[in-house]
């Protein structure tokens, strides 16, 4: 009994799209705060920092939107931060400034995120009210 409830909260925490893009944000974070001072680094480390902090905070005032309208706009500018940070996290493992074993997990998540973001997109664009 005790294991089915650790699976349910499990599969809600995988569906719950704010708290994983809260733990994203954390993690690179944390990944972040591991380079070096070089400049490059400096600069796209600025950026990944933007971006990835960004996705959660668009689905936040999503979730508050007054409107449908507003909705489908922050969950779209969330979309185009999680694609931007993509980006940037690619840029940082191709670039040899991070192996890719530090890389691809946070690679992968975005790219979870930006597909449930764009699957969500696409639902509201289908639904008519």
């Amino acid at each position: 009994m005790q294991n089915e409830k650790f699976k349910n909260t499990e599969q809600n925490a995988k569906l719950n799209i704010k708290g994983r893009a809260y733990s994203f944000a954390l993690s690179t974070i944390k990944l972040i705060d591991t380079l070096s001072n070089c400049r490059a680094n400096m600069i796209i480390g600025d950026q990944l920092l933007r971006s990835a902090t960004s996705i959660g905070a668009n689905i936040v005032e999503a979730q508050a939107a007054s409107s449908r309208k507003d909705f489908k706009n922050f969950l779209n500018h969330a979309l185009k931060s999680a694609n931007e940070t993509k980006f940037w996290l690619s840029l940082l493992k191709d670039s040899g400034k991070k192996p890719e074993n530090e890389i691809n997990p946070l690679l992968n998540e975005a790219k979870e995120l930006s597909n449930i973001l764009a699957s969500s997109i696409l639902t509201l664009k289908n639904k008519t009210f």
